[in-house]
């Protein structure tokens, strides 16, 4: 199958493409003119349209002749210099995608959300007919939920062929992201306290997201799907005793109190906007209030239905902290 991939350069998309290496499918991906992995994708014989999600005319491009859309596509972020790009990439670049799939008439398109869209509901732990909770805690949730609706708007409207999965907290070697921001610090000791000990997230090896992301693209008859992906429960007193037993760190001196986690968030991330530079330690609000309410999420369905056994997250973080020392 011909396969068009957004957001294929990102964390979870360079595991796609690694776990498509010397299949059958033959790979289109839309990347921006800029990425200076363009060259490596040409050479390793992925068709790239160069654009992004804000330019619909390039998505059209890239898309056309092909059978399935994998939308990897978002800003994941807890801050940014400038809000908007949340709703611009997360809001209307999905809903350009959308249209695109639609137009080209392809057979399926897999969307990449996330379960924080889901806030905190009253059903725990989330499964995925759960209904949503009343609030999101970060820019970030609030976007990707605003996306959730438009994609299973156009389903129910517009006949979109689509299958959404839901990734939890995805960590693995080369994460970027906040969370491997934060195993980063607790390793190299960059990290003056910890905080939210109490709470608990489910956490997911970026490897098992690919496969399962690819897996629900191969599947036939799922169209109309829905997949949470996760499944491993930890506490941050439990994760932050993982990554030290791996590492060999010792844990810093200080649990912060969770109000003063908080307040200092509120005042780092005040700076931040009006330095235009990330927050002290990473404390953005909106990370603060995620990591303070967490996310327990249920993924044995797509364990069940797509075939994929959950990676240990121990292996996963020895694979992190392992890379960090490369």
């Amino acid at each position: 199958m011909k396969i068009f991939i957004t957001g294929a350069t990102g964390f979870i998309g360079k595991q796609v493409l690694e776990q498509l290496k010397g299949t059958e499918h033959e790979i289109f991906c839309l990347v921006r003119k800029t990425n200076p992995s363009i060259a490596e994708l040409r050479s390793s014989g992925i068709h790239v349209t160069e654009g992004d999600v804000l330019n619909k005319s390039s998505i059209l491009d890239g898309m056309k002749g092909c059978d399935w859309v994998i939308n990897l596509a978002n800003i994941y972020s807890f801050w940014e210099p400038d809000n908007s790009v949340f709703r611009a990439v997360n809001v209307e670049g999905t809903r350009n995608v959308m249209e695109c799939a639609l137009e080209n008439k392809v057979s399926k398109v897999v969307h990449v959300s996330s379960l924080i869209i889901y806030g905190k509901p009253a059903e725990i732990p989330i499964r995925e007919n759960t209904k949503p909770g009343p609030e999101r805690f970060s820019r970030y949730a609030r976007s990707k939920y605003e996306g959730d609706q438009i994609v299973w708007d156009m389903y129910d409207q517009d006949n979109l062929p689509l299958v959404v999965v839901y990734p939890a907290a995805v960590i693995g070697p080369g994460d970027p992201k906040a969370s491997g921001q934060y195993v980063a610090g607790l390793v190299n000791k960059t990290v003056p306290a910890t905080v939210f000990n109490k709470s608990v997230l489910t956490w997911v090896h970026v490897k098992d997201v690919a496969a399962m992301i690819i897996k629900a693209t191969e599947k036939s008859d799922n169209i109309g799907e829905k997949y949470i992906i996760g499944k491993h429960q930890f506490s941050f007193k439990e994760f932050n005793r993982m990554i030290c037993e791996i590492s060999g760190v010792s844990l810093p001196l200080i649990n912060m109190p969770d109000f003063l986690s908080l307040t200092n968030a509120n005042l780092f991330t005040w700076i931040a906007d009006i330095i235009k530079k990330p927050p002290v330690w990473g404390m953005a609000i909106d990370q603060m209030k995620t990591m303070k309410e967490g996310f327990i999420g249920d993924g044995s369905k797509a364990e069940k239905e797509l075939g994929i056994q959950y990676t240990p997250i121990r292996k996963a973080l020895e694979e992190q902290i392992a890379a960090l020392n490369n």
